[in-house]
């Protein structure tokens, strides 16, 4: 990045969104509070951009001054023009919101995620750059298991990151909604919740054990079942051996087997 910055104002048109912009919902109330602000006194703190081609900028911080600006109906806002790769670009616009602690932890995995994705790389990279630790951005990507509409029941209910690590263990989102709601009905703390969980998967493995127990119940018996046939099959050959004139029948129906034996009397 150079360290030559230049500071100039520029047409609000001209700027064009950062496309990675991780935050994705925007508190209407605070853009209010922050366009009244503007309307007042003006931007008190430049947004930083690059320039794309001829006199079209791209934002790389500054996205609710942007928007607020927009909303008092200015034309042009004061802006710090510094150069940077599309990388880097990425990066500063993740870095910003983080430091403003304005994202939520579903926001901040998803920029992780951008990183690693579209720049190739490694989460450890990505650490380094955001000056957190390789676990934190391990902890946070996990959370993207989680299914769109498990996140946005979580953040209906207002559950924190450790509600949601939490909720990774359950295996599958029938049993994570009914958890969610239970944990917001309850206003479970985390600890509350992890025992909540740990009991549900002590349900779960009981009863695959006990799945199991008849599984076995029904092979055994169609083993005793096919040992008896055998036996009787066995029977009725040595008995046509002898010369008798003997009738032998299997039918299997749905929740029984029926043997018919007919010994002419004569």
């Amino acid at each position: 990045m150079s360290k030559d910055l230049k500071i100039l104002n520029v047409s609000l048109d001209r700027v064009r969104p950062n496309p990675y912009q991780p935050r994705r919902v925007f508190d209407q109330v605070a853009l209010n509070d922050l366009a009244n602000s503007i309307r007042e006194y003006g931007v008190m703190q430049p947004i930083s951009i690059r320039q794309l081609t001829g006199d079209s900028y791209e934002l790389i911080a500054g996205e609710r001054r942007l928007r607020a600006s927009k909303m008092v109906g200015l034309d042009t806002i004061p802006a710090v023009l510094v150069e940077v790769i599309d990388q880097d670009s990425a990066v500063l616009a993740l870095i910003e919101n983080l430091q403003r602690e304005n994202l939520n932890y579903f926001e901040e995995a998803e920029g992780f995620v951008n990183l690693i994705s579209d720049y190739g790389m490694t989460q450890e990279d990505v650490a380094k750059k955001v000056g957190k630790s390789q676990s934190t951005i391990a902890n946070k990507v996990r959370l993207l298991k989680l299914s769109s509409d498990i996140r946005k029941e979580i953040a209906e209910h207002q559950l924190t990151e450790r509600h949601a690590r939490a909720l990774l263990k359950l295996p599958n989102e029938e049993l994570q909604i009914k958890v969610i709601k239970m944990i917001a009905d309850r206003n479970l703390n985390v600890a509350k919740t992890e025992d909540l969980i740990g009991r549900v998967m002590d349900d779960i493995l009981d009863s695959k054990e006990e799945q199991g127990k008849q599984k076995r119940k029904i092979r055994r018996f169609i083993k005793d079942i096919r040992l008896f046939t055998n036996t009787v099959e066995k029977a009725v050959d040595v008995m046509k051996d002898s010369g008798v004139d003997i009738n032998y029948d299997v039918n299997k129906g749905e929740d029984f087997y029926e043997i018919s034996i007919k010994i002419p009397v004569n």
